[in-house]
């Protein structure tokens, strides 16, 4: 026994989601600076260094449909180990203009402050390692930067300090 068909189609499965998409438009930094504080005071910096950096991150929407701006800002202070007299200070704010498409706007917060950084992050270090290296510095190599905890963190210290405000009587 045969089976015939029609010629019609046989019905499409449900179209799969969209798989996100990112593209890097632009990469820039915005503002940097650097301060030899032990060359301005005359001091050898042959001293053991203890080195701290902060991160901040920014994000925005453009006024251009799914494009989103990503700034880092990096806050780099060097000071001697031992008398905890400055080295160096070094500020930097890089950004990146992101184009992203087909992600929910529930994941778009997590996925700005976690996945554009992620990108920027290899620019960033190259930067801070030339940055430093001319100034009169051994390079310093920024470890790489787990922006997943840094966001989680971020959410848990923005959720406590809510929680303070609610706790806090009203004057």
């Amino acid at each position: 026994m045969t089976e015939e068909t029609n010629g019609a189609a046989e019905p499409k499965a449900a179209a799969a989601p969209s798989q996100p998409v990112m593209q890097v438009l632009a990469q820039f930094v915005r503002d940097l600076s650097f301060e030899n504080i032990v060359a301005q005071k005359g001091i050898t910096n042959a001293a053991q260094p203890d080195v701290q950096v902060q991160v901040n991150l920014d994000a925005k929407k453009r006024s251009v449909e799914n494009q989103y701006e990503v700034i880092m800002k990096l806050k780099v202070v060097s000071n001697i180990k031992d008398t905890q007299d400055p080295m160096f200070l070094m500020e930097l704010e890089y950004g990146g203009i992101f184009h992203i498409q087909n992600v929910p706007d529930e994941q778009m917060h997590p996925f700005l402050l976690i996945e554009c950084p992620r990108m920027l992050f290899p620019y960033v270090r190259r930067i801070v390692g030339d940055v430093t290296r001319d100034g009169g510095f051994p390079p310093l190599n920024l470890e790489t930067i787990d922006f997943l905890a840094l966001y989680r963190s971020e959410l848990q210290r923005r959720a406590q300090a809510e929680a303070a405000a609610q706790t806090t009587p009203a004057s």
